[in-house]
């Protein structure tokens, strides 16, 4: 076996940009925003430590507004 063929191609990057949503409050429920086409509606809980939770069906990241976010963790 030639040395070309012991190489494997590198996995290829994922270069689709993330959805983020920045929300003010620390509870947030997500459904793929696509209607029908969309997931089953997934309520998420924003930690304070991160500041972030992603959606384990679409990978939308929501991201508090510290800011303007109210006390409702």
């Amino acid at each position: 076996m030639s040395k070309a063929a012991k190489k494997s191609a590198p996995a290829p990057m994922n270069t689709a940009p993330q959805d983020v949503a920045i929300v003010t409050t620390w509870k947030v429920a997500c459904d793929g925003g696509e209607g029908a086409l969309g997931h089953p509606r997934v309520w998420l809980s924003i930690p304070q430590d991160s500041g972030e939770a992603v959606c384990g069906y679409c990978d939308k990241i929501f991201r508090i507004d510290r800011d303007h976010a109210g006390d409702d963790h």
